[in-house]
């Protein structure tokens, strides 16, 4: 589309917005207010994927919106936007025509009586300052996105260090773009987004985290999103702890398979650990905590980098003599694992293993095999044991902490030998242990 041509008729199958999208905006127009989808939806729609949150853009003020329509929700009168109900239930969200009149670098003041052209004025990218009238079938594009979208570009609207300072978000959300459309970044819009590094600590941790989810769900390869980060000196500001992180650690985090649109919280959190991995666990926990991060996600991502940076290279330099160790070798490292955690670590170490051309692929599958069952068959833990502390109390071993020595000194000694899980052998060796205090003998 030429530079002058702002508005062309575009009636094509990939832009199809939802009937009841499509109704909402003829009741608006029909009340006479000019009503356009706008965002994400019209992005994905022309590059052929699809989106399924479809928002509207209108010249009717959120009084006039509400006064319009029987069902509304006021998510953020504020800012302009109101929620409308179709028939299903469903929410649509409506939002005024607006231009700034003052921002924080997160947050604007808005006012409303802006034209369609003020209002995508005020947006981010020119791939997402592309309006579509559902009605008349007219794409209207006055920042040249669709010409970004063919060429592969993320580009700032207008003056790119001007959008930055508005939202410092933008930042972030160009990084995720053009990694998730394998776009490059615009060379002017790349320099504003390293001198906005700096000032990102104004946005809150909690949108900071939302956005590393994102690029965890939304992008095949978040390596290209991360190294961005690294190299921008958004890690610096945001997450200290990975200013340095290695294009080797990035790598790893590609490996695991993505979330996709149905959120799976654990492949989520895999690629977290996998992010983390080259710290020790409480550096990524503290990290994570200060992220606002959930108290699981802390425990499950905190205990696999844990896991890796205390078994990772040992099993690396088995993998080196082309030999597994041995089945009581092999119980000892799930017991320290966890059961329940044994597949997620060997999927965290297949993503570190998975980048090392001496590492066979077949001897990390045989890996992967072998202990899984052996943490699902073997006794590993004290729940295991054939006997408990009811049995070891009637035996004469007094609840407190002599009793759960007791306990840890059987385990330890069914994981060496897994025959030694009877009930006598194991009473046999409790009163042993009690009365000549040696322990429980290794085999």
């Amino acid at each position: 589309m030429s530079a002058e041509r702002v508005d062309e008729r575009f009636d094509h199958p990939s832009l199809r917005p939802p009937g009841q999208v499509i109704e909402l905006a003829r009741t608006l127009q029909r009340a006479g207010f000019a009503t356009w989808c706008v965002g994400g939806a019209v992005r994905d729609a022309l590059l052929g994927l699809a989106h399924l949150d479809w928002d509207l853009a209108t010249a009717a003020t959120p009084a006039e919106v509400r006064k319009t329509f029987r069902r509304t929700i006021p998510v953020g009168i504020e800012f302009g936007t109101v929620g409308v109900l179709d028939q299903h239930g469903v929410m649509h969200e409506v939002t005024t025509f607006r231009r700034d009149v003052h921002t924080d670098g997160r947050h604007a003041v808005v006012e409303f009586g802006a034209s369609l052209d003020e209002d995508l004025a005020r947006r981010d990218f020119t791939i997402n300052a592309i309006a579509y009238d559902p009605i008349e079938k007219v794409l209207h594009d006055p920042f040249r996105g669709r010409e970004d979208l063919a060429a592969g570009i993320v580009r700032a609207v207008g003056v790119p260090d001007d959008r930055m300072r508005e939202d410092r978000l933008r930042a972030l959300r160009a990084i995720r773009f053009a990694s998730r459309f394998g776009f490059r970044i615009e060379d002017g819009t790349w320099a504003a987004i390293v001198a906005s590094a700096p000032h990102l600590t104004r946005l809150s941790p909690e949108r900071v985290k939302q956005e590393l989810d994102k690029t965890m769900e939304q992008v095949a390869h978040p390596s290209q999103a991360f190294r961005r980060w690294r190299d921008s000196g958004a890690f610096a500001a945001l997450v200290p702890a990975l200013r340095s992180v290695s294009d080797t650690t990035l790598a790893s985090v590609d490996r695991l398979p993505r979330p996709g649109q149905v959120t799976r919280p654990l492949r989520r959190m895999l690629r977290t650990a996998a992010l983390f991995s080259a710290l020790d666990g409480k550096t990524a926990e503290q990290a994570l905590r200060a992220l606002r991060a959930s108290n699981q996600e802390i425990m499950v991502v905190g205990t696999l980098v844990d896991r890796w940076q205390r078994f990772g290279d040992s099993l690396t330099a088995a993998f080196a003599t082309g030999e597994l160790p041995d089945d009581p070798a092999l119980r000892r490292l799930a017991a320290e694992i966890g059961r329940l955690r044994v597949n997620a670590f060997l999927r965290l170490g297949a993503a570190q293993w998975g980048g090392n051309p001496h590492i066979p692929p077949a001897l990390v599958r045989a890996l992967f095999r072998r202990l899984m069952r052996i943490a699902f068959r073997d006794p590993i833990e004290i729940a295991d044991l054939a006997v408990d502390g009811d049995d070891l109390r009637q035996h004469g071993i007094p609840a407190g902490p002599a009793l759960g020595r007791t306990l840890q000194l059987l385990r330890q000694a069914v994981i060496e030998d897994p025959a030694r899980n009877t009930r006598d052998v194991l009473l046999e060796m409790a009163r042993t242990a009690a009365t000549d205090g040696s322990g429980v003998p290794a085999r």
